[in-house]
């Protein structure tokens, strides 16, 4: 049975069937309780699970972090919730200076099932610090998972996996994707592997390479460009860290030229690594210089110019171009 959801549905229902499942899942963070979340994310989950399962935190993402490292090394499975992502400089002491590194100082003994779950993104006019892209800082941090879904049905897999993963995982989810659109999503669980990147549009004349919201800008371009007779395949990466580099290669090796998009800063996100690694890996089968499509290397504006500021299908469409006809 398959159901139609939103995004933040597919996250919800992942939530609660794996508490459902297993008692030692946790629920906890700034207003995910009684509220359910700033985006309606935990909603309901309080009343079914109560207080010692889904509960509120001060105001403190440092003291979110330290009980999430604590709950985990005494057999817990702490789901906690930085309310946005851009608040995680308070908590990178806890994430990646004791969370990422834990299982290596015990020698692979103690396991550290920890999922840190934070909305992040533009392109809807959020407060400073809240749409900030750092989704680089924790790809570049040894021992974490870093997961970014681009649609409900990969949200509500990727969710259940990471919670299950015996690993701390990042799990990034994109504002602008939580109500913007509904999918088939199944009614049962199912887990859909982390660390393995998915082609969303199968082409032959160019691959593009995203993840997050522009994996959605990306498919715009694609579909475009097909009635100029180009061929276009887009592959969701799904998980910055680690990345799928054999399902990139392979497609790489098809079609000769890749585009790499991120919402991220030129500087930022994983786009650098990402296209190093493939000129290192591919560059017999480049036929063209990689693109790379990405924000400004600047600080996010405000949000009268987010979207100008923002990369977009035309600027995605303009790159492909550029690619195919060099």
């Amino acid at each position: 049975m398959t159901q139609q959801l939103n995004m933040v549905s597919a996250i919800t229902q992942a939530l609660d069937q794996e508490m459902e499942k297993n008692e030692k899942v946790l629920v906890f963070g700034e207003d995910v309780g009684v509220n359910g979340g700033v985006f309606r994310a935990t909603e309901g989950l309080h009343e079914k699970y109560g207080d010692e399962r889904v509960s509120d935190t001060p105001l403190a993402e440092s003291a979110i972090g330290g009980m999430a490292f604590g709950l985990s090394v005494q057999g817990f499975r702490p789901v906690a919730e930085i309310q946005f992502f851009g608040f995680v400089f308070e908590v990178m002491d806890s994430v990646v200076g004791q969370i990422s590194r834990q299982r290596f100082r015990m020698g692979g003994h103690l396991d550290m099932p920890v999922v840190i779950r934070s909305p992040f993104g533009g392109g809807v006019r959020t407060p400073e610090m809240h749409a900030d892209s750092l989704e680089g800082l924790m790809a570049q941090a040894p021992g974490l998972k870093v997961v970014i879904p681009s649609n409900p049905y990969d949200a509500k897999g990727l969710l259940t996996a990471a919670i299950r993963d015996n690993d701390p995982v990042v799990f990034l989810e994109h504002m602008k994707l939580y109500r913007s659109f509904r999918e088939e999503v199944p009614e049962e669980q199912y887990e859909i592997e982390l660390g393995k990147a998915n082609v969303a549009r199968e082409g032959s004349d160019v691959t593009v390479v995203a993840y997050g919201y522009m994996v959605r800008e990306a498919l715009k371009a694609a579909e475009e460009l097909e009635k100029e007779d180009l061929s276009v395949e887009v592959i969701d990466l799904r998980t910055v860290s680690p990345i799928d580099y054999e399902t990139i290669v392979a497609s790489v090796e098809k079609t000769g030229r890749m585009v790499f998009v991120q919402e991220a800063q030129r500087q930022a996100g994983v786009g650098n690594t990402v296209i190093s690694e493939i000129s290192q890996r591919s560059i017999l089968s480049l036929k063209a210089p990689i693109s790379f499509v990405s924000a400004p290397d600047t600080v996010f504006p405000f949000a009268q110019m987010e979207n100008l500021w923002l990369p977009s299908a035309a600027d995605i469409t303009e790159a492909i171009k550029e690619t195919a006809d060099f």
